[in-house]
């Protein structure tokens, strides 16, 4: 995880503003967005994938509905590390979506989150019509909460070197 690159994100993104995460998939794209103290990471919404353009309209109109100072977005990292073709899918994305919604973004390593709350929607006896419906907006919410509690860790860190 590059914590600099988090460090830069946290001071490029608008303070007291919301942050949105994003779960980018083939098919959808899944949404979360955080309160304003960034502390608590909530499910907002599934984006149903169509062409860029319509996808990437939808994604700004909310970030503008919701006052978002940045973007946290998945980066679907193999479970070695290794970058293959949908970090790249992603990666061009973001780029094109830059001039649409020129936000500051950080990447999150996604790797399991989908897998985690797959499961934790089955040990929730959710139906798979259910999981269906939820699954995105919450890796989304877990993707973002995950780069919610990093932030909080470097900054506690920074304002207390002693700090682990």
């Amino acid at each position: 995880m590059n914590h600099d690159a988090i460090r830069a994100f946290s001071a490029a993104s608008r303070g007291g503003a919301r942050l949105i995460g994003i779960d980018l998939g083939t098919k959808t794209i899944g949404l979360a967005l955080s309160d304003l103290g960034r502390q608590i990471a909530t499910p907002l919404e599934t984006i149903r994938r169509v062409k860029f353009t319509p996808d990437a309209q939808r994604l700004a109109a909310l970030c503008r509905q919701h006052a978002v100072g940045g973007l946290v977005v998945g980066l679907p990292l193999n479970m070695d590390g290794s970058e293959g073709p949908r970090v790249q899918s992603t990666r061009a994305f973001i780029r094109n979506l830059a001039p649409i919604l020129p936000l500051p973004h950080v990447f999150f390593d996604e790797r399991l989150s989908t897998a985690v709350v797959t499961r934790a929607l089955i040990e929730a006896d959710a139906s798979r019509a259910r999981r269906g419906e939820l699954v995105d907006k919450l890796a989304a919410a877990y993707i973002l909460q995950g780069c919610l509690d990093v932030m909080r860790h470097l900054a506690d860190v920074d304002a207390d070197p002693l700090t682990d």
